[in-house]
């Protein structure tokens, strides 16, 4: 896969203070699709991983059941995870990340909105949370994921996604992280080996859809 910005030990720090840009809005054929599976499953359990959004919130639970939030991204910024090797680089400690984050029962979850939380998470974290949300899926679950392709070039903004509709996400821009990597299809494969399939839909801002059945 391609790399942005360097070194291990540059992927623990997020991007400098800048200030974040006005909301932008995109259709989604991938949380289109995702938002219509969600009516087949009965008392919805659903897990967010982007930022905090009461929107998200508001919709998921339209659908009844749980909805669950965890902020990936900003909890693997804390600095106990950072570890020393013996080269003298860092990089962090996944083991007891995930003993403290996305630890739910196994077979919990519905639906998992990932949103592009793999092109800006630190890489020794990238397998280990798609082996816990394998663990932590439903069999015949959904999780919709996006990834940048490569015309999306290094300094695409970290969004934060706001529900608006069925079929339209607002975008936030933050200035907190750095693209990290890009995913081809190989590499998305690869990632959610295991997992029943895949449905890529490719959008025109640069950014690939991804709808994967647990």
């Amino acid at each position: 896969m391609r790399w942005f910005r360097g070194s291990e030990a540059a992927q623990t720090k997020p991007a400098a203070k800048t200030s974040a840009g006005p909301r932008t809005s995109r259709r989604s054929t991938g949380f289109a699709e995702f938002t219509r599976s969600l009516t087949s499953y009965d008392n919805l359990s659903a897990l967010d991983l982007g930022a905090t959004s009461s929107a998200n919130i508001a919709f998921l639970t339209g659908f009844g059941g749980r909805v669950h939030n965890e902020d990936i991204l900003r909890a693997a910024q804390d600095k106990i995870y950072v570890v020393r090797q013996e080269d003298g680089s860092e990089t962090l400690d996944s083991k007891r990340f995930f003993s403290e984050n996305l630890n739910y029962p196994e077979r919990r979850f519905d639906a998992i909105l990932c949103w592009d939380i793999p092109d800006y998470l630190h890489e020794a974290l990238v397998k280990p949370m798609v082996e816990r949300i394998y663990k932590i899926m439903k069999p015949g679950g959904i999780l919709l994921a996006f990834f940048h392709t490569k015309d999306a070039g290094p300094d695409s903004p970290y969004c934060r996604y706001h529900i608006a509709t069925r079929e339209v996400l607002d975008l936030e821009p933050r200035p907190d992280f750095r693209l990290q990597r890009v995913f081809n299809n190989r590499h998305i494969e690869n990632l959610f080996k295991g997992f029943s399939s895949l449905k890529f839909f490719l959008a025109r801002d640069n950014i690939r859809e991804v709808l994967v059945i647990r």
